[in-house]
């Protein structure tokens, strides 16, 4: 597999994709594409266990969505663009692989919303997360209102997307949005580590946590119980 604006490394189970978009890794429309194929490709792919998404250089993980390109579109154009990536992120958050976000420097509006909607997040020290879209006088749309408030709780993230202010990697640990805080030049050997650990259990119960976890984080418990009784069976 081939991209312009991602690059991609398999290591025994574990697929690190790098977005590679200089100087800071904004999101535009070639890099949504392009990450909904090659997660569409993974997913088909038997040998291919856990994905490390991360961004090229120290400065950014994802600065935010290329506002260049969003302002130059009309509003249906911009609806548009919003749910084609609301379709990417669903799709990762819903696969069956395994994703680890190893979110290096800033995780800005659209950068903050990709790393929340991979299922595990490990900071570098350097990390800085947040939802400014605000400043600009729009609000997140690549599903910064839904995913945030499911993570921190729902005062913490009308706070965080009404006054457009970004946390450090440590205030984003203690509310729950990073699972790890790690020095930014081990933020890779972590991501690794932790990989490696999950490539080692088997991908049948990986797939089917996935599954239950996410079907029952909207439904009432029992719903939920249920879902998971019957996915027990397919151990």
């Amino acid at each position: 597999m081939s991209f312009e604006t991602l690059l991609m490394e398999h290591n025994d189970g574990v697929v690190t994709i790098t977005l590679n978009r200089p100087p800071v890794n904004a999101l535009n429309t070639m890099v949504g594409q392009e990450l909904g194929k090659a997660f569409e490709q993974l997913e088909q792919d038997a040998s291919s266990r856990v994905v490390i998404l991360t961004g090229s250089g120290d400065r950014a993980f994802a600065a935010g969505a290329d506002i260049k390109e969003i302002g130059a579109l009309s509003g249906a154009d911009a609806e548009d663009m919003v749910n084609d990536w609301h379709h990417v992120l669903t799709g990762i958050e819903g696969g069956r692989l395994p994703v680890i976000a190893a979110v290096n420097g800033v995780a800005l509006g659209g950068g903050c919303e990709l790393a929340m909607a991979c299922d595990i997040r490990i900071a570098s020290q350097n990390a800085v997360f947040g939802q400014p879209e605000i400043n600009l006088g729009i609000i997140p749309g690549f599903g910064g209102t839904q995913r945030l408030p499911r993570l921190i709780g729902r005062g913490r993230a009308l706070e965080m997307i009404m006054s457009g202010d970004s946390i450090s990697a440590e205030e984003a640990f203690n509310m729950g949005l990073a699972n790890h805080v790690v020095p930014t030049d081990g933020l890779m050997d972590a991501a690794q580590e932790l990989a490696c650990k999950i490539v080692g259990k088997g991908a049948v119960a990986l797939r089917l946590i996935k599954e239950c976890v996410s079907a029952g984080l909207d439904r009432p418990l029992d719903t939920g119980l249920a879902f998971e009784a019957g996915k027990f069976g397919e151990v």
